[in-house]
């Protein structure tokens, strides 16, 4: 008898041989599930991030169709999608999902094949083809409502968050302190376009010098070392520099690393944004903070707190920096992917058709005799 390869996630390997289950059909698919986990952690796939969601996933499909995975047939993954309200970016997601958890049941290497047809006389098949599956033919799929801020709504947004402090200092209240740390918290994702994860990271040693602009003092650079990563792969990393058109940040960041920070703090902890109990700010507080200060403003409630990081990449595309500069600003690894972040006003692309207008008309003047 030929043995059974020892891959990671196997069904071997997980479900244990020569017991007899009172319900051999949910052992096998809590296995299943198991052996998927592992195989996943084993491509160092982030547990919470992405291996979680992916097995509640399936799960969630194996309860409204209440079947096992050797029952299911393509219809009943078709009729699933169908079933929900969800977008389109978000429903190719749950397709993939699917696909990969088949690929990996199908797999016989993994042993799950014969395993099922051994003890329910079938095995499992792939749901999800190109016939079936959502065709990828847009390079935005999001929500249109979603869209970088102008310079006025930036400023009504600042406003907003300035005047939490002014309220709170009026009325004596205990609240002044992280109503100052809120201001320059969304100050700085927007002055540097971070992410939610990039900006509650961010330590106090990550500020950085740049001798190119003494001016800036320890803040002409920051940085990121909680890049968005990618395929297993470890936070990437990256120095977003301080930009002249964004100065304005340097004496905010200053101000509430002298001034709030350390009432806050004490000066052992290494987190740049603390509470008020002196820990690190979570992701979830600085969204209800983004979005405690949008309403005051007035502001769409489309917008999220990435808008900022949006509004970071149109503003430096039209403040004219170089596409490369913009990218290597953001950590995309491609320029297409900071195109799709993009969208320059009118006002920028008129600019545009004035200046290549003046240009022509020079050109025609040079040429004349």
């Amino acid at each position: 008898m030929e043995r059974a390869v020892d891959l990671t996630g196997a069904a071997h390997l997980v479900l244990a041989e020569g017991i007899t289950h009172l319900d051999p059909e949910h052992a096998v698919f809590s296995a299943m599930l198991t052996g998927w986990e592992t195989q996943q952690c084993a491509r160092f796939l982030k547990l919470n991030g992405t291996i979680k969601p992916r097995l509640d996933l399936v799960r969630r499909f194996a309860a409204y169709t209440n079947q096992y995975p050797w029952q299911w047939e393509p219809a009943e993954a078709e009729a699933f999608i169908v079933s929900l309200s969800i977008a389109v970016s978000t429903a190719r997601n749950y397709q993939n999902c699917l696909r990969m958890f088949c690929e990996f049941v199908t797999d016989p290497r993994y042993g799950w094949p014969a395993k099922c047809a051994q003890l329910f006389g079938t095995a499992p098949q792939q749901m999800m083809d190109e016939h079936n599956s959502i065709v990828h033919v847009s390079d935005y799929e999001g929500d249109p409502g979603r869209r970088p801020l102008t310079y006025d709504e930036v400023q009504a947004l600042f406003d907003a968050a300035d005047a939490r402090v002014e309220q709170a200092q009026a009325l004596h209240r205990k609240g002044a302190l992280t109503a100052m740390r809120d201001s320059a918290l969304l100050k700085s994702v927007y002055a540097f376009g971070l992410r939610r994860q990039e900006a509650v990271g961010v330590d106090v040693a990550d500020w950085r010098h740049n001798p190119k602009v003494s001016a800036y003092a320890r803040f002409g650079a920051v940085f990121v070392r909680y890049g968005k990563s990618s395929n297993g792969s470890p936070p990437k990393r990256r120095t977003v520099f301080t930009v002249a058109e964004f100065d304005w940040v340097v004496p905010v960041l200053d101000h509430y690393l002298t001034e709030v920070r350390p009432l806050l703090a004490s000066a052992k902890h290494p987190a740049m944004w603390v509470t008020e109990r002196g820990d690190r700010i979570s992701r979830r507080r600085l969204n209800r903070t983004f979005e405690v200060v949008r309403d005051l403003a007035g502001l769409d409630p489309a917008h999220d707190l990435h808008a900022l990081r949006h509004s970071f990449v149109t503003h430096l595309v039209e403040f004219d920096y170089p596409e490369k500069f913009v990218q290597d600003q953001c950590g995309h690894a491609w320029g297409s992917t900071t195109a799709i972040y993009t969208g320059v006003s009118d006002e920028y692309r008129n600019r545009l058709v004035q200046r290549a207008l003046k240009d022509r008309n020079t050109d025609l003047w040079e040429d004349q005799p």
